[in-house]
C-alpha cells in the first residue's frame, strides 16, 4: 500500500501537465493569429508607402522635365 500514494501523485502530475499544455497551446494559438493579423496589416501599410513614393518619385521626375523644357 505504501505505493499508492506515489501512484496518485504521479497521475495527479500528469493530469496537471495535461491541462497546462491545453492552456499552453491554446495561448500560442492566439498568440499566432494575433500575429498573422500584424504581419498582414503590416506589409499592407508597407506596400502603401511604397506605392506612394514610388508615385512621388514619378511626380518629381515630371517636374524636372518639365522645368528643363522651358
Amino acid at each position: 500500500m505504501s505505493y499508492l500514494p506515489s501512484i496518485l501523485l504521479a497521475a495527479a502530475g500528469l493530469v496537471l501537465l495535461g491541462v497546462l499544455l491545453f492552456v499552453v497551446v491554446r495561448g500560442l494559438r492566439r498568440f499566432r493569429s494575433a500575429l498573422t493579423m500584424v504581419v498582414t496589416s503590416t506589409n499592407d501599410r508597407a506596400g502603401l508607402l511604397r506605392a506612394r513614393s514610388a508615385g512621388l518619385r514619378v511626380a518629381f521626375r515630371q517636374l524636372r522635365r518639365a522645368g528643363e523644357n522651358q
